[in-house]
This record gives C-alpha cells, sequence and structure tokens, in this order.
C-alpha cells in the first residue's frame, strides 16, 4: 500500500494529555496473560469529547485502550462493557468492527471500566477533509465526499441487517417501544439542560415532536451515533478500515439510525449552527446530500422512508441536547477544554434549525 503521512491531529499534543497508571495496569493485565509494553510510551488519539483512547502495545502488537471521560459519567452513557459485549458479536459478522481483546469492569484498576481492542491503521475524518485526501479521486473522477458519503449509508444499512439473535446480542436493550422511549428521555433531558432559560425554538419543538404519532418501526441491531469519524478509512482508497465507537450502542429503530446521522450531514445553506459543529465536512467535497442519502438507504434496506420526519426532527433535538450538555458541562467547570465555550449559541441555532425542518422549509 501507497504510504501517506497521517495528519498531525491524529494524536494530540505530547505523547499523552491525561495518563493513566500504566504501571497498575501492566500488573493487572499480566494476571490475565497479557503483556503490556510499558517501554513504548502510550500515545492518546484526539478525537471527540467523550472517551478516551490510548496507543498501546500489548503482546507485542499495537491496540487501543478505551476508557470513559474523567469525572461523573451520565446514567447509561460511556458504557463500556456494553460496548465490548456488541463489539465482541459483530467482529463476528462485520470484519469493520475490530476485535476486543480484554474488558475490565474493575474500577480499581483505572478508575472506571475500560477494554483493550484491535488496532486498525488508517485516518479519522472530522469536520474538515484532511489534507492528504482533499485531492483524491476515484476511478470514475469521483470526488472524495462521493465516495464517502455513499460508504457512510452502505456501513449503516449494512449494521442494520445482521440479526442480533446470530451474534448473541437478541437480548440487549429495549426494542419494544423504542421511538417513544426516546422522544420522552430527549424531552426531559433538553428541560434539564435548558433550565431556567428555555429558548422558543425548543418549545415549538417539543410541542411538535409531543403531537406527532410515533410511527410503526423495525427492530435492528443500531449504532446510535454514527458518523463519518465513527470510520476509520484508508487514505489510498477511502475504503473503511473499521466501525467504532458502540457505547450507544443496541437494539432499536434503524430509521432513527439514519436520522442521527443526518442531524450531523451539514448542506450548503444550511445555518451557522449546523457547521458550528464542525462534525462532518460534507457541505463540500462531492459529497452527496441529505435527500440522496435517504434515498440511497431506502434503496439498499427496502424500507419506505415517507414517514421519516419524526425521526429526523427528533434526532435533531438530541444533536442540540447533546451540544447544550457539554456547554453545561463548561459552564459548571466540569472542563475547560474551550471548544465547549461556544456550544450554547451552537445548540441553541440547532433547535431553530429543527422548527425549520419540522414545519417542511427545509431537509
Amino acid at each position: 500500500m501507497q504510504r501517506i503521512d497521517y495528519p498531525e491531529k491524529k494524536y494530540l499534543t505530547g505523547s499523552v494529555v491525561i495518563p493513566q497508571d500504566w504501571e497498575r495496569l501492566a500488573s493487572y493485565l499480566n494476571r490475565h496473560n497479557l503483556s503490556l509494553d510499558t517501554s513504548n510510551p502510550a500515545r492518546q488519539f484526539a478525537a471527540g469529547f467523550g472517551n478516551l483512547n490510548y496507543l498501546i502495545s500489548v503482546n507485542g502488537r499495537n491496540a487501543v485502550l478505551r476508557r470513559p471521560p474523567l469525572g461523573p459519567i451520565p446514567m447509561g452513557g460511556n458504557d463500556m462493557m456494553r460496548e465490548s459485549l456488541i463489539m465482541r458479536g459483530l467482529s463476528s459478522q462485520i470484519d469493520l468492527v475490530p476485535r476486543c481483546i480484554h474488558a475490565c469492569n474493575d474500577i480499581k484498576v483505572l478508575g472506571a471500566p475500560f477494554f483493550i481492542m484491535e488496532f486498525r491503521e488508517g485516518i479519522v475524518i472530522g469536520g474538515e477533509m484532511p489534507l492528504c485526501i482533499a485531492g483524491w479521486r476515484g476511478p470514475k473522477g469521483e470526488e472524495p465526499g462521493d465516495h464517502l458519503g455513499r460508504v457512510l449509508v452502505q456501513t449503516l444499512a449494512r449494521l442494520h441487517r445482521v440479526a442480533p439473535a446470530k451474534i448473541g446480542l437478541e437480548q440487549l436493550g429495549r426494542p419494544d417501544g423504542f421511538l417513544h422511549r426516546t422522544r420522552e428521555g430527549w424531552h426531559k433531558r433538553a428541560q434539564i439542560a435548558w433550565e431556567g432559560e428555555v429558548p422558543v425554538a425548543l418549545s415549538e419543538l417539543l410541542i411538535w415532536l409531543s403531537a406527532q404519532p410515533i410511527p410503526d418501526a423495525k427492530t435492528a441491531l443500531i449504532h446510535n451515533d454514527f458518523k463519518l469519524d465513527n470510520l476509520i478509512v484508508n487514505p489510498v482508497n477511502l475504503e473503511p478500515t473499521a466501525m467504532i465507537d458502540w457505547d450507544m450502542g443496541t437494539r432499536g429503530d434503524p430509521l432513527y439510525d439514519l436520522a442521527v446521522l443526518l442531524s450531523y450531514w451539514t448542506e450548503v445553506g444550511d445555518p451557522d449552527a449546523m457547521f458550528q459543529m464542525n462534525q462532518m465536512p460534507t457541505a463540500s467535497n462531492g459529497f452527496i446530500s441529505r435527500q440522496d442519502a435517504v434515498r440511497m438507504y431506502s434503496e439498499l434496506s427496502k424500507q419506505d422512508l415517507s414517514d421519516f420526519g419524526f425521526r429526523r426532527v427528533l434526532a435533531i433535538l438530541r444533536t442540540a441536547c447533546i451540544f447544550r450538555q457539554l456547554y453545561r458541562r463548561y459552564t459548571s467547570g466540569g472542563t475547560r477544554d474551550p471548544r465547549y465555550k461556544s456550544f450554547g449559541l451552537t445548540a441553541n441555532g440547532i433547535l431553530e434549525f429543527g422548527v425549520d425542518v419540522a414545519n417542511n422549509r427545509c431537509f
């Protein structure tokens, strides 16, 4: 494979920004017939706002240590045991899912549950297209976004075809009433996140969602937070080498999974808040549109998406809530990360965009 230097943002500045007790980890792993190479310094991956990921060497091979962020963890969030269980099942059916090497629920080791998974080489693409692939063209001259957009939809459709019972995940989650429970859950989280300063757009969205009938839904394994940076891709051919970040995975409505992906999918003409999220570079680089993504998923899954509006708006509310929660984490002193400072305005702008989508002024 042609060698390409990966972007400088693959790792955080320095070997490790948030260190772990590597000697204690080495002692623990040794009792489980795993050898951590402490002479080779761990490196922390630079990505996201949540879980911490480190490149380590176990039994002479590169591996990834994954653990929750420091500080209080929201109920049901950052669940390392759930994530490792899902990966163990899915890796037997989907080669993109890395194999889980070891999982530990003993908080005495690192202060929180963690797991170790196999390392997959490649690049992770966030809100901006890396320079190393900006000039990439496919066999038919397609831009990188055209290829990656289709890969996103194809990968999600492939996940939804996996039968949970075949991989021991038939008891995962509570699929019955999934959409109703999801609507009520984000309704409550929104009220907490904007407590004391409820914007008009939030009230309008909550009223709209409460007035809509809950659509019928199928059940499938869902990622529940799928977007471009949950794929590791080969920088030469832009084919995915891994599908990651399974801590929110469950059994639920696959069309909601698609709606969550589209809540991060920016387009030319979107309001500033959609670009302020800086999650996916889909407004340029040749990416297909949100509507084209829906049509493509419908063809691949053989599902009717004419009743997609409820899920689309619900996913936008979810995304706004997440950014508001990150903002509240900053204002409460839970983090000093300067990126979080503007997330309050971003969250409000996403709500306003959600109102436009609910009223069919845009998709």
